[in-house]
């Protein structure tokens, strides 16, 4: 069974009780000894006055009385030193009890104060009190629970063991459970000992706690106050808990720092490799047209293009939309062998032949607008940081559209929802970096053939230097639809990458669900009387 201590308020009320009654005994006691006294002084003159006529029984009789009256005031005076300590081992047992409370419960205003006690060792008083302020507001905003409008607006609870981390937020692995990585692991290990180190402080606790008494927990990120963890250790004893409770708290928001870009004069290189798709690329050049063209935005367009055929369409397309704006700022590098992205890129940056510049490194079928041209501008800066957005994927528009008359243009299809695409956060072969850096960090594993890898190992070389990688989904760029061959001659690995990719590049899984039970939901339709749908033959 677990000892509960009393609260603060009911010791508070006991307290005051035993102190109205000690000082009413006083009051009474008082009023005794007046009594005894003048009872004293009345024997006194009754002995006194009675002497010559009172028998010797009587005098006895009175003596008996004097001797009970003292006998009771010592009785009184034993009691008043029996109360003014019982007074004293309450005050004692009421302080034992409050620094229990306070490690055992915790309370909100316990944690508060405690928290800011902390905090006060090392923020003077004036810098950091509007910090301490805030802080025991966080603390305050933990506790209370604020109505929320539906299901929608709930936060779920991640959980945790010793071993994996169980959430809603999968990542780029998409695994229900999975152990955790990076910052998210120093964040959980750092809780975990954290509240470790409390529970070996507390004097009542004979249990000497280590990570082998951790049983789970539970977290949640509340984006305005902070994460709350609920974190369970095993104590002494079977179905013995201990439940340690934690809160990082936000801190307010604090200037870091404020700078001026000016993008209008940062030249974009924007490099294509390219093999054939020649309708593809003329499709693209419409869209350069709109964004670019027409818009007068300062960018460089190289196409590295390997082999001869096609080669004259590609040169009769460039003429013929950049001729209108006299635009020049393009040139074609012709590569011979099989088609190799990383090597096509590997060409167009070094055949820059001018000083630093900005590169984006693009595919044929990638659509962007100006938006993502100034994301690549002011998100990128040589020697500090490097742009990898996720692009936004079009699922098969013939799946997404199957409902309608007539699937529409491709220019109306550039929208973001679940029916329509999907962020591709699994690619990273649409970067922005400076010329600079990709030299530096030695840039791509040419000896890669065909299709994908070689962004992938550019990826990890840049997350394993100084630079900071900005990722993060761009709705200013799409990846459209087109249909994918998983060639034989790719390795294995390139062979699982390129197949997962076709996987989740044809429709979303309630489209994909709808096709796999077209004849059941058709007869279904068509048996509630709905004539557009006929039974499958």
């Amino acid at each position: 069974m677990v000892f509960r201590t009393p609260s603060i308020r009911t010791l508070i009320k006991a307290g005051l009780l035993l102190c109205i009654a000690f000082l009413l005994l006083v009051a009474k006691l008082e009023t005794c000894t007046n009594t005894i006294s003048d009872g004293r002084l009345a024997v006194r003159d009754l002995l006194a006055q009675a002497q010559p006529f009172a028998a010797n029984g009587e005098m006895d009789r009175k003596e008996d009385c004097m001797v009970a009256l003292s006998e009771q005031e010592e009785r009184h005076r034993t009691e008043i030193a029996a109360l003014k300590q019982q007074i004293v081992d309450l005050k004692t047992e009421l302080t034992k009890y409050v620094e229990n409370i306070q490690q055992l419960e915790e309370p909100m205003a316990a944690g508060e104060a405690a928290a800011t006690a902390r905090l006060a060792k090392y923020f003077d008083r004036e810098q950091g009190r509007e910090l301490l302020e805030h802080m025991q507001k966080q603390m305050g905003k933990i506790e209370r629970h604020r109505p929320l409008r539906d299901e929608y607006d709930v936060v779920p609870f991640g959980s945790l063991t010793s071993k994996l981390v169980y959430s809603m937020e999968q990542g780029l692995s998409k695994r229900p459970s999975q152990r955790p990585k990076g910052d998210r692991k120093e964040e959980l290990v750092e809780a975990v000992y954290f509240a470790i180190d409390e529970l070996n402080k507390k004097k009542e606790t004979s249990t000497d706690f280590s990570i082998e008494n951790f049983v789970d927990g539970i977290y949640r990120t509340d984006r305005t106050v902070g994460t709350f963890y609920n974190l369970v250790f095993r104590g002494m004893h079977e179905n013995y808990y201990y439940s340690m409770q934690l809160l990082r708290p936000f801190a307010p928001i604090q200037k870091y720092k404020s700078q001026i870009v000016d993008t209008s004069r940062i030249v974009i290189n924007i490099i294509m490799p390219l093999s054939g798709r020649i309708e593809k690329f003329r499709t693209f050049m419409e869209r350069f047209q709109t964004v670019v063209l027409e818009t007068k935005i300062h960018v460089f367009l190289t196409i590295v293009y390997f082999g001869n055929m096609g080669l004259p369409e590609i040169h009769h397309i460039l003429e013929e939309v950049t001729e209108p704006f006299r635009f020049h700022n393009y040139k074609i590098i012709t590569l011979s062998g099989e088609f190799s992205r990383g090597r096509g890129l590997e060409e167009g940056v070094r055949s820059w032949d001018g000083s630093d510049v900005l590169m984006f490194f693009c595919d044929v079928d990638i659509a962007f607008n100006r938006e993502f041209l100034e994301h690549c501008r002011y998100y990128t800066i040589a020697g500090r940081t490097v742009y990898y957005p996720m692009v936004f994927s079009l699922y098969n528009p013939e799946i997404v559209y199957s409902t309608r008359d007539q699937i529409p243009p491709e220019s109306n299809m550039f929208h973001i929802h679940k029916d329509s695409g999907f962020w591709r956060d699994f690619g990273f072969g649409m970067t922005c970096q400076y010329r600079s850096d990709f030299l530096n960090i030695k840039g791509f594993d040419v000896d890669m053939k065909g299709w994908g890898g070689e962004d992938v190992y550019l990826y990890k070389k840049y997350l394993q230097s100084d630079l900071k990688v900005i990722r993060v989904p761009d709705a200013g760029i799409f990846h459209t639809y087109h249909p994918k061959e998983c060639s034989e001659d790719l390795t294995a690995e390139q062979y699982h990458m390129c197949i997962g990719s076709k996987a989740r590049s044809e429709a979303s899984h309630s489209q994909l669900g709808r096709l796999a039970f077209k004849d059941d939901i058709n007869m279904t339709l068509y048996l509630m009387g709905d004539s557009k749908h006929q039974p499958p033959h």
